[in-house]
């Protein structure tokens, strides 16, 4: 079923009652351009090949179809009073993950922009919404791991999801071994059959879904890899996606980028990062104006092993958890302000009202309905993942 159909017997279900008319747009301070040759990112996809060819020989791999096949998570209904302009579809997580105090979802990417609309926007004959989450030793502990959500959004498939821990391969090939990657993950990319995490301070993280492994779901919530034998235990997890590669960024003049969030562009072939800053009187954030840049792909469809960014932006807004970008066109995200600005270059930028606690944001291309915007809201309690059509936030 399409992802037009399912939004159709969703507003007929009255799962959409939560719809509102669309915003005023008030007029914005625009971005402004910076030299683009700044900005460079180095790719190693292969630093962890010999590690990885060995866990994959140990444990085996499964199939992200295999992995939806034994997904046992059961997605709801967004409520009926949650409201957005614009509104096309949507969920919440099960109660538990709806709730949790010590794990927190922030970015989101799709099937979409792993295929684009090829094949009904399937990978491995699911079309899938991912989220990535970070999880705190406790609710008010330190940051401890991150995951991702692969959740199934097609009606040939159950309403369910399965979560994944996303580890950093260590030891040697001949005893290989995994752990914990304590990140953020504040932003999420899929293009092909790589996915990118941001890592706030260094870059992204790459990971290849072709290399999911199987673990063993047994031992006690505290235990993470190589027990005994073949025996690898993942905080109870039966999936890990083993970290394959780094991107590492560099910025030759001013302060280094913080990798607060990334979106793809599948019209330039690039992925797009912002920067979560404050005007002043942050302690744990960067205290200046945040930056937005762009980063090609070259032919191959990966990073070059050296990558210049082919646009760099000076922004005016402040606490920005969220970018897209397609064919030309900006849309940011500002948890702080509630607001969703959106630009094109040589034109007005514009301000939209916006959900509270906001978070990333994925462009949804489609042939057949209106294209989306996909996001997700952190707060506990209130994870609500949604998709509102893109024209409706100065898209056109």
């Amino acid at each position: 079923m399409s992802l037009h159909r399912l939004a159709q017997a969703a507003l007929a279900a009255g799962l959409l009652a939560g719809v509102v008319a669309a915003p005023a747009a008030a007029a914005a301070a625009a971005p402004s351009t910076l030299p683009a040759d700044q900005y460079t990112l180095t790719a190693a996809y292969n630093q962890f090949d010999a590690v990885n060819s060995a866990l994959v020989s140990t444990l085996g791999t499964a199939a992200v179809h295999t992995v939806m096949d034994n997904a046992n998570h059961d997605r709801t209904a967004l409520p009926s009073s949650f409201s957005v302009a614009g509104l096309s579809t949507g969920f919440r997580f099960d109660s538990g993950d709806n709730s949790d105090c010590a794990s927190y979802p922030q970015g989101i990417t799709t099937s979409r922009d792993a295929v684009g609309t090829a094949n009904g926007g399937n990978y491995d004959g699911h079309q899938l919404v991912a989220v990535s989450w970070y999880t705190k030793d406790g609710c008010d502990g330190d940051q401890q791991r991150s995951r991702i959500t692969l959740v199934d959004w097609d009606a040939t498939y159950p309403n369910a999801y399965r979560k994944i821990l996303l580890v950093e391969p260590t030891g040697t090939a001949a005893a290989p071994d995994f752990k914990d990657i304590p990140i953020h993950a504040g932003g999420m990319s899929w293009y092909g059959d790589y996915l990118y995490v941001a890592d706030t301070g260094k870059g992204m993280r790459v990971f290849d879904m072709r290399k999911i492994l199987k673990t063993d779901s047994g031992g006690t919530a505290d235990q993470i890899g190589h027990q005994s034998g073949s025996t690898y235990y993942a905080h109870n997890y039966a999936y890990v996606l083993p970290q394959v590669g780094t991107i590492t960024s560099k910025t030759t003049s001013g302060t280094n980028l913080a990798w607060s969030s990334i979106s793809l562009d599948r019209v330039s072939k690039s992925i797009v990062m912002t920067e979560y800053t404050c005007p002043s009187g942050c302690t744990d954030y960067p205290n200046r104006a945040p930056r937005a840049i762009r980063y090609p792909f070259a032919a191959t469809g990966t990073f070059a092993a050296t990558t210049t960014a082919s646009q760099a932006l000076q922004l005016p807004w402040y606490k920005l958890n969220g970018v897209a970008s397609h064919n030309g066109r900006w849309w940011f995200n500002s948890s702080g302000s509630k607001q969703l600005y959106y630009w094109k270059p040589s034109a007005a930028a514009s301000t939209f009202a916006w959900v509270s606690s906001g978070e990333s944001l994925s462009y949804w291309e489609d042939d057949t309905s209106a294209d989306l915007l996909w996001s997700l809201q952190e707060g506990a309690g209130n994870r609500n993942v949604f998709a509102v059509t893109q024209a409706t936030y100065g898209g056109g």
